[in-house]
């Protein structure tokens, strides 16, 4: 009387229960909130991010050599006549305006 060879149940069970959850960490670890995907959509934003600030940097470094020469320190004459030009909408005696 021999019976075959069955395995127990809870062997199975057990083996099921680690095969699930190493499914489920291994999406987790991919698709996750910290997940290796995630990390590559960061890293691609921080370079954006880090190119716009240097766009910034440059325009307000651009903006400051402006004002200062427009100082009361430091007056650039060329700039002066061409900032009152633009605004008061000036010309010169000896100029010809077409339009």
């Amino acid at each position: 009387m021999s019976r075959g060879y069955r395995p127990a149940l809870g062997g199975m069970a057990f083996f099921a229960l680690a095969f699930s959850l190493g499914l489920y960490f291994t999406f987790a670890a991919v698709q996750g909130d910290y997940g290796l995907f995630r990390r590559a959509e960061i890293l691609a934003e921080r370079a954006e991010l880090r190119a716009e600030l240097e766009a910034l940097d440059a325009e307000v470094a651009r903006m400051e050599n402006r004002t200062r020469r427009l100082s009361d320190d430091y007056l650039d004459l060329d700039l002066l006549d061409q900032q009152t030009r633009d605004v008061l909408g000036l010309i010169r005696a000896d100029e010809i305006v077409i339009r």
